[in-house]
């Protein structure tokens, strides 16, 4: 499948939890985008070297025991989480939403998918959007990224 050259950007937390609402099966990726990670839909392990069954992601869904809580502080935490990806990554990395088919668990039991729908642009301000949502939670939470390691 190739990737549209002009996606649909998602600039708030509130159109992207309306995205989360009306779709199942989303999953946000962060890369360079659809047109590069198209070409391959495979992931390779960091570590390893080997070759994945599909792209690596992280899974929009809400889960039910999330219970009626706000799908915008859902989609805010989901952006927080892997928030420090475009350091790790580096120049060009930013996140995408997009549709498909799990085809297995990467090292980090990371979904990966299959079979890519391209789905939109996440805008980059969205993260700091995000930021602000997460730290008003009454208990704290840090993103996967841990320091000290």
């Amino acid at each position: 499948m190739s990737a549209p050259d002009d996606l649909p950007v998602t600039s708030t937390l509130a159109e992207l939890a309306a995205l989360v609402e009306r779709h199942r099966g989303l999953y946000v990726r962060w890369s360079k985008g659809p047109g590069p990670d198209l070409g391959e839909t495979t992931s390779t392990d960091d570590l390893t070297g080997v070759p994945l069954p599909g792209l690596s992601a992280n899974p929009l869904d809400v889960e039910e025991w999330w219970r009626g809580r706000s799908v915008e502080l859902w989609v805010a935490r989901r952006l927080y989480d892997h928030s420090h990806l475009p350091h790790d990554k580096g120049p060009g990395v930013r996140p995408w939403a997009l549709r498909g088919r799990e085809a297995g668990r990467g090292p980090d039991n990371e979904p990966l998918v299959a079979d890519v729908e391209p789905m939109c642009w996440i805008a980059g301000p969205m993260i700091e959007e995000a930021r602000p949502e997460v730290e008003r939670q009454e208990r704290r939470w840090g993103t996967p990224r841990r320091s000290g390691r």
